[in-house]
């Protein structure tokens, strides 16, 4: 009896997993196929070069569209759990590479979205077996995570702040200098308050521009804030995982011991071997 697993298995295997060379082969040519399709979509953003070579380019994404939505039913087929990777994070990215095709039947712009293909090329940290970046990305999402309170709190402050000078900016220059309305003054605010300064609404009376130079201090003065909260929860997420991925235990081979933990919390052993005392 042939126990060899069946060609449903064997697809799953090589889709799914990177650990053998037919998967390794497969993620390659897969991440091959996905540049190609984004030099495609980028080539033809260029009107000389659309004008040149329109045909070829439509003909080229609609290859690459039938190819990825190919390779997109087949990992629902193969998936023991369809609707697990339907709805996973590659699954949705692989799908929202098919759809703006689709779109462009009735919004040929549409095919510029076809630049979201530029997430798949994420796999190449499957491919490439670049976990550590990964856990380093990690690093960042705790941060995030652990500002988040602050950072909505700040960014609340700040948008009372915007409505508050816009709101006194439209009382003060009014339509007859641009200031057409709440909204447009709330801009005005977030343009400077921001320091970019388009430029495009100026105050003209001396109380907006004495308005104006209070709004462009405070925006000196508070731009740093939430890169210093982030910086801070950083800082305490690389110390946290320092400190939880030192001394394996050469025993049991658990390796998340405090930074200077001696003994293993797991069955007791020394963590480091004792040099033999000299008599």
């Amino acid at each position: 009896m042939d126990n060899s697993p069946d060609w449903r298995q064997r697809l799953y295997i090589i889709i799914f997993f990177t650990d053998t060379p037919a998967g390794q082969r497969f993620d390659r040519y897969l991440l091959l196929a996905i540049l190609a399709s984004l030099v495609v979509v980028m080539l033809d953003s260029v009107n000389d070069v659309h004008s040149q070579y329109d045909q070829w380019f439509t003909s080229l994404e609609w290859g690459f569209t039938a190819l990825f939505a190919a390779e997109y039913v087949v990992r629902l087929y193969c998936s023991p759990k369809p609707l697990r990777y339907a709805f996973s994070f590659y699954g949705l990215i692989d799908l929202l590479a098919i759809l703006p095709a689709l779109l462009t039947l009735l919004y040929p712009d549409a095919q510029y979205l076809l630049i979201i293909r530029v997430i798949r090329m994420l796999r190449v940290f499957r491919v490439l077996k670049l976990s550590p970046y990964l856990r380093q990305a990690n690093f960042l999402l705790t941060a995030l995570r652990g500002s988040k309170q602050k950072i909505t709190v700040f960014f609340a402050c700040i948008a009372t702040l915007v409505t508050v000078f816009g709101t006194l900016m439209y009382v003060i220059e009014g339509p007859a200098h641009g200031f057409t309305s709440i909204p447009k003054g709330i801009y005005w605010a977030v343009v400077t308050l921001t320091t970019v300064g388009f430029g495009d609404i100026v105050p003209q009376t001396p109380l907006g521009q004495a308005l104006s130079t209070l709004v462009m201090i405070t925006g000196y003065s508070i731009i740093a804030v939430p890169t210093g909260i982030f910086t801070a929860e950083l800082a305490t997420a690389m110390r946290s995982g320092e400190e939880h991925l030192k001394h394996a235990c050469p025993v049991c081979t658990k390796n998340t011991h405090e930074r200077h933990a001696a003994f293993c919390n797991r069955c007791g052993n020394p963590l480091f071997a004792r040099e033999n005392e000299q008599g």
